[in-house]
């Protein structure tokens, strides 16, 4: 390309800083809604409990009832679940702020690769998270006859139906913090400079 009027080759990266600005606030909108999935997750789950009384045994005609409760802190997988779900939230809000005010803190390039980093690491344990509340999820929807597990959302509806929606919206933040994580990488990946032919 070739140089006209004197123009100084400087004024051509202009339009870096305005090519990265919808890329940024694009992390930041795809941020602040997988916030809003993985915290509601884990208020939702944190929240989830139901007590109902049920019949147990009858004696002659008198029936023996017990009145039990079904919370989350009762499956270690849900625990966990709401643990990771926690930390990913917290992680979204810490790089929302980091985006907005990090640039000060910069250092050659190292916000950028620990940001990716972290992306990478939540994305591993929400990812647990979901798994082992997806497993624990269907169990308690359908049993496990083999190994003689029965069924509890048959008479705890509201529970599952709460955690079941915990699920999904943890899978929703699940999915978002997947695309943050490769925006996050791509962003390693600087463009190679134009350049610039005096002809």
């Amino acid at each position: 390309m070739a140089l006209d009027n004197g123009a100084k080759p400087e004024a051509m990266h202009d339009a870096t800083p305005i090519s990265k600005a919808p890329r940024n606030q694009v992390l930041l909108v795809l941020r602040l809604v997988a916030f809003f999935a993985t915290a509601a997750a884990t208020v939702i789950m944190a929240l989830n409990k139901q007590t109902k009384t049920m019949v147990v045994a009858t004696i002659g005609s008198t029936p023996i009832t017990a009145t039990l409760t079904a919370k989350f802190q009762h499956t270690p997988a849900f625990v966990y679940f709401v643990i990771v779900n926690g930390m990913a939230s917290l992680h979204n809000l810490i790089m929302i702020i980091v985006e907005i005010w990090g640039d000060k803190f910069d250092y050659k390039g190292l916000r950028l690769v620990m940001i990716a980093i972290l992306d990478m690491m939540t994305v591993s344990l929400a990812s647990g998270g979901d798994g082992a509340a997806t497993f624990m999820a269907e169990l308690g929807k359908n049993g496990n006859s083999h190994a003689r597990w029965n069924k509890i959302c048959d008479k705890f509806g509201t529970f599952c139906d709460h955690g079941g929606g915990a699920i999904i919206s943890s899978f929703v933040g699940l999915l978002l913090l997947v695309i943050i994580t490769t925006l996050s990488i791509g962003r390693l990946v600087k463009p190679r400079p134009a350049t610039l032919s005096l002809v």
